[in-house]
């Protein structure tokens, strides 16, 4: 892969990332929107409605859609695709530092594979 597909995936990959990354910040300012018997809070959605950080997030889905859409241009979706997961691993180090979110040993083991299988996949990739 040439650089600008790498640019293409990574930066649809990390907006992704980012977008999840700020709609758990908005819902942070909310509480809980769905409770266990199923009941929507409206307060609460009315209030996610008028969250900066959910209008952000949503800017940074559209935006990696345009930078995926030019990436699957370039690439097969089966190594496209599987790039997505570097999204998680993004995630679960900044939810440990932002929302301080524990990273379990199973977690980082599962980061690890993850890691494996992304070079596997770059190494391969057409």
């Amino acid at each position: 892969m040439n650089t600008l597909t790498w640019l293409l995936l990574l930066g649809g990959v990390l907006l992704n990332a980012a977008a999840q990354l700020l709609l758990k910040a908005a819902t942070r300012t909310t509480g809980v929107l769905l409770s266990d018997s199923g009941t929507v809070s409206w307060s609460a959605a009315g209030e996610l409605m008028r969250a900066t950080p959910l209008w952000a997030g949503l800017l940074c889905y559209a935006i990696s859609v345009l930078l995926w859409l030019g990436a699957l241009s370039r690439v097969p979706v089966s190594v496209a695709y599987p790039m997505l997961s570097i999204g998680y691993i993004v995630n679960a180090f900044a939810a440990a530092a932002l929302f301080g979110e524990a990273l379990t040993i199973a977690k980082m083991s599962g980061i690890g594979l993850i890691v494996a299988g992304v070079l596997l996949l770059a190494r391969v990739a057409p």
